[in-house]
């Protein structure tokens, strides 16, 4: 058993999914328990994820949000939906109950409707922190940095593995703007007795080299998950040139509980590893400050 999250932020989800894992729960309820948690927290919006998130250019919340498992086909997503405070229970109902995989815009706020989710007025979806950055958006043309996506793979006694990823998406976004996060292969991947990735960062950018699908190809050719997510950022970085990359954060788990990741900038991310009573937080340096050929600690001790 085992778990890893994205961005220090994810503490206390992987804490959640610890929790939920350790006593007999299955890989994907922890994985959308704790993503809903945070995704429903005004708070958490800072982060640009869910309720409190940042909204479009026209000042409405638009969330994506996505969850896969590694039983072949198992994938649901929705993408520029409005009104849902936890948008991942969404796109688990796709995966579940949908001949779909992907709902966007408007039909993905018609599947929730018809699945007895709440459409709440965008009014509710802002916390007073996005409100006031979008009025001085509006006023100043000054955006926000960050390109925050919480990313949680989790690994239960059953051996199976699942990833989520949900994001608000880049602050002040065109409407109906979707990045990596939704989609598979880009923002996550997982494949059943290989592992799982999780991409976070300029998904405009990450979803045009499918980093998670070549993280989780490259485990399943026997790399350990460190080395997949140093080798898929490398490549990366090289295609696109060390100066002009880029904010790209991978993570990676394997069957065997191993954690890994990599980035083109400092990247902070927490894990779990059965054995271990409490969740870890490691802050990963940037690919290019690290020792070229380099293997890394499969268990990221903590710098």
């Amino acid at each position: 058993m085992a778990a890893v999250g994205t961005w220090g932020f994810s503490q206390p989800s992987v804490e959640r999914i610890r929790s939920l894992i350790t006593a007999g729960g299955h890989a994907t309820d922890a994985v959308e328990e704790a993503m809903a948690e945070v995704e429903d927290d005004p708070k958490t919006g800072l982060h640009i994820v869910g309720r409190g998130g940042f909204p479009n250019s026209g000042g409405v919340l638009e969330c994506d949000a996505a969850i896969m498992e590694g039983i072949t086909g198992r994938f649901g997503a929705v993408a520029a939906l409005r009104g849902v405070g936890a948008p991942m229970r969404v796109a688990r109902r796709v995966m579940d109950r949908s001949p779909h995989s992907l709902l966007v815009g408007e039909g993905a706020v018609a599947f929730a409707r018809e699945q007895g989710f709440t459409i709440e007025p965008n009014d509710n979806m802002l916390s007073a922190h996005s409100a006031k950055a979008y009025q001085e958006f509006l006023e100043q043309k000054q955006s926000v940095s960050g390109h925050d996506t919480l990313g949680l793979i989790a690994l239960d006694n059953m051996g199976n593995i699942t990833v989520g990823v949900s994001t608000s998406g880049a602050p002040f976004k065109s409407p109906g703007r979707v990045g990596d996060s939704p989609l598979p292969g880009c923002g996550l991947y997982a494949e059943h007795m290989v592992g799982a990735a999780a991409a976070t960062g300029d998904g405009d950018k990450i979803m045009c080299h499918c980093p998670s699908f070549h993280a989780v190809q490259l485990m399943k050719q026997g790399s350990s998950p460190n080395r997949a997510c140093y080798t898929v950022v490398d490549d990366i970085i090289r295609r696109t040139a060390p100066d002009k990359c880029f904010e790209i954060g991978l993570i990676a788990l394997n069957v065997k509980g191993e954690v890994g990741a990599a980035s083109s900038v400092e990247f902070p991310y927490t894990f779990w590893i059965q054995g271990k009573d409490y969740v870890e937080t490691s802050t990963q340096l940037p690919n290019s400050t690290e020792m070229e050929g380099t293997e890394k600690c499969d268990t990221c001790t903590v710098k």
